[in-house]
């Protein structure tokens, strides 16, 4: 089994920093994107065309890990989304979804946008504040710093797309397990998003981690791993579309 992380809105996989480290195998994957190209078409219906094209080519060079048991996908936030469309049309190799503060629907408020269009740097530093449950300089400067280098028409073009995406009327298509992982304290996707995912998710369940925010597997990544690791052990055996 091998798992698979996808990246959320504004960010690169660095801003997973070493937590995928803590999985023998598994693959980080970069969006579109994120290199300033202005002309990147940015959705999640083509997030899923990319990240369903990797899992195809997960044998292949550059790959590793073993894949003989299929794959979990772990996406955070816009990540969660994009893993969701990719499972439900059925991708061959995914076997579950972890989900990481995410949702089936993720509404942006409008005085986002109209932050990232007014002073870009400064909203950075602000939605960095929301992150984290404990927000400090170190956690703030390198999330900062990341959707600096994805640059701001990638960064709202991604917000746009977390806008526009909802699943919520086709979560009982879904035929793989799910696990929706939440921070206690996460201001983004709180803790509700998740429990609504297990409630309505044939094969779904949560995990809400305490004294976390929505970048809870750099907060809590021991418990984050810990609640990770034991879904892939389950999800490997589980029900094959």
């Amino acid at each position: 089994m091998t798992l698979v992380f996808v990246h959320g809105a504004g960010c690169t996989p660095a801003s997973f920093g070493s937590f995928p480290l803590r999985f023998a195998g598994s693959v980080t994957l970069a969006l579109p994107g994120r290199c300033g190209d202005a002309s990147s078409p940015s959705s999640v219906a083509t997030f899923a065309d990319f990240v369903s094209g990797a899992v195809a080519g997960l044998g292949g060079d550059g790959f590793g890990g073993d894949t003989s048991g299929g794959v979990v996908l772990c996406g955070h936030s816009m990540g969660g989304a994009i893993a969701l469309e990719v499972a439900l049309r059925g991708v061959d190799g995914v076997r579950g979804l972890a989900l990481l503060g995410s949702g089936s629907r993720l509404r942006v408020a409008p005085p986002i946008f109209e932050r990232l269009a007014a002073d870009f740097p400064a909203a950075a530093r602000e939605l960095a504040g929301w992150f984290f449950a404990d927000p400090t300089p170190e956690r703030l400067d390198s999330a900062v710093a990341d959707m600096l280098r994805v640059g701001q028409a990638q960064t709202v073009r991604d917000f746009r797309a977390c806008d526009a995406f909802d699943a919520g009327s086709r979560l009982n298509e879904l035929r793989v397990p799910l696990l929706a992982v939440t921070g206690e304290r996460d201001a983004m996707t709180p803790p509700k998003y998740a429990q609504s995912l297990a409630d309505r998710v044939p094969l779904g369940s949560a995990r809400i981690i305490p004294d976390a925010g929505h970048f809870a597997m750099i907060e809590r990544p021991d418990e984050v791993a810990d609640a990770i690791a034991a879904f892939a052990a389950t999800a490997r055996a589980g029900p094959q579309r």
